[in-house]
């Protein structure tokens, strides 16, 4: 796994081979990097990355400029990796919080640029996803929610919904 651009470009993570999580492919990140730009700046940006399995998103925003990113993930060995991986980085930016994104959710009061949730696509409740990030007042005013799904969601009839991006077998819905 690897950085795309910002600061840390080109610097690559050796993600274990026991890893149950399926990282974001680099062609997939990089174009939606590129959409993310024309939504928001993110030089001092905070931003929220969800079901953060390999931290690639996250180590992403950090090296692009964003100031504070928290990233939630549930699994013990997972977030052991992005703390590795964090630690590595020597950057305080990001915050790693081991949590149940659902839990997490129902307490969480910050507001955020950047919202970005990619939860196992076999998971059964991803339809509710957006509705939980968005109705709980957690996306500032001008930012941006990004849910990553396969191919059998389809969120354009969601109110909120701006537009959907597709790369392969990886799905992009983006909302304000």
């Amino acid at each position: 796994m690897r950085i795309i651009t910002g600061k840390y470009k080109g610097r690559h993570f050796e993600v274990p081979r026991s890893f149950k999580a399926r990282p974001t492919t680099d062609f997939a990140k990089e174009n939606l990097f590129n959409v993310l730009r024309g939504y928001v700046d993110f030089e001092g940006a905070s931003a929220l990355d969800l079901f953060a399995g390999t931290g690639s998103i996250t180590l992403e925003l950090v090296s692009r400029g964003c100031s504070h990113v928290v990233c939630v993930e549930r699994d013990p060995f997972h977030y052991r990796v992005i703390e590795e991986f964090l630690n590595r980085l020597g950057d305080d930016a990001a915050l790693p919080v081991r949590a149940d994104v659902f839990k997490f959710l129902s307490s969480a009061r910050e507001q955020y640029d950047i919202i970005f949730a990619d939860p196992p696509y076999i998971l059964d409740n991803i339809p509710d996803i957006p509705d939980l990030v968005l109705e709980r007042n957690l996306l500032k005013p001008d930012g941006v929610f990004v849910l990553e799904h396969g191919k059998r969601d389809d969120f354009q009839s969601h109110p909120r919904f701006v537009e959907h991006r597709s790369y392969g077998s990886v799905n992009f819905s983006f909302f304000q």
